[in-house]
């Protein structure tokens, strides 16, 4: 760990060197990309700086116990010792923390994408009550949301649903929420009074940027339609609507909730961007997954991550054995709690790789 830190430490005076130098400074490009660097890297080498300066702290308390004869001195010494040494084990922690690889999408936008799965017009409501969450939630962290693709079911519920969610760090909050959620309840059209389960699908998927997903035109069909649902004027008169077909992977992604033709097909094709992007990624990680699997992660689409039981007013996530009975507040978007265990033992599980 030790190496590690030197060679990071070295690299940050590397870096402190280039972002002064004239040269670097005129070319702006590169200049950005040594600050986003230096700023990468600047908490661990504060970190081990204190670490290192605490460690100098704990020799000279040990050096004044073992050669001075002043009691007064010694006990002085004794207690700054104690204190020194509690500190240097947190330091450590935070150290190991700082040196977990970042996911380098971490601070990326959001696109959130919610489908109605089992369950009929309860699954179409639930995937309703699950957009609201995760939109009361973004408001909390003052991020903004644009809705991409919205299809409603006749009974007020959702079939499925494109949002993108735009703020700071927003992926790294909200990757852990992909995978399948399920709700008990007593539907109001039960006149038995009977429990039924129904569930909804969510993929947090990050934006991403045209130059990192190259997609060649000639393999998109694009078609045009006529919007559908409640639109207001023009919107069921005009041909708005756009369906791209990506014809290598076979992924369609339709947008219809503007009037404008282009600003749907941009919208479109950013949604498209995200779903080849995640389909890469997906590859990728189940590669890794052959050799080890964390308990936690972005998830299996088709893991069933979270039961909402309405009877007894609480959440379950099923991946790190969490209930809580809050039912109300997480529907109202409160779900830090949440995220912040989720994201506990994630970090726990990649300390014990590095270890």
């Amino acid at each position: 760990m030790f190496e590690k830190l030197d060679f990071i430490q070295n690299k940050y005076q590397d870096l402190s060197n280039k972002v002064s130098d004239p040269e670097v400074i005129s070319n702006q490009k590169q200049w950005q990309k040594y600050i986003k660097e230096l700023a990468e890297v600047e908490p661990i080498v504060n970190k081990y700086r204190e670490y290192k300066e605490t460690k100098e702290g704990i020799e000279e308390a040990k050096s004044i116990l073992n050669e001075s004869d002043d009691e007064e001195l010694r006990e002085m010494a004794k207690m700054e010792l104690s204190e020194l040494e509690e500190n240097i084990a947190s330091i450590e922690d935070a150290i190991k923390l700082l040196l977990i690889p970042k996911d380098p999408n971490d601070e990326r936008n959001v696109l959130l994408e919610i489908r109605a799965g089992a369950g009929g017009d309860e699954a179409g409501l639930f995937a309703g009550e699950l957009l609201r969450m995760y939109m009361r939630y973004a408001e909390r962290n003052r991020w903004k949301t644009e809705m991409m693709t919205l299809s409603e079911t006749g009974v007020g519920g959702i079939k499925e649903v494109v949002c993108m969610i735009k703020g700071n760090g927003a992926y790294s909050k909200l990757k852990y929420e992909s995978g399948v959620h399920r709700v008990q309840r007593i539907p109001t059209t039960e006149s038995g009074g009977r429990i039924h389960t129904s569930t909804a699908t969510v993929a947090m998927l990050p934006e991403v940027d045209d130059v990192e997903v190259d997609i060649n035109p000639n393999e998109v069909r694009v078609d045009v339609f006529r919007s559908s649902g409640n639109g207001g004027q023009s919107v069921n008169t005009t041909d708005s609507a756009v369906r791209l077909t990506h014809i290598p992977t076979g992924i369609v992604v339709s947008c219809q909730d503007g009037k404008s033709q282009l600003k749907n097909k941009d919208k479109a094709f950013k949604v498209l961007q995200s779903r080849l992007y995640d389909m890469m990624q997906a590859e990728q990680n189940n590669e890794i997954a052959q050799e080890r699997k964390s308990q936690v992660g972005t998830g299996d689409r088709s893991e069933r991550i979270r039961t909402f039981n309405y009877p007894q007013g609480r959440v379950t996530d099923h991946r790190i054995n969490l209930t809580l009975y809050k039912l109300d507040q997480i529907l109202d978007g409160e779900i830090q709690e949440i995220i912040d265990a989720l994201i506990t033992t994630d970090q726990a599980e990649k300390l014990k790789e590095l270890q």
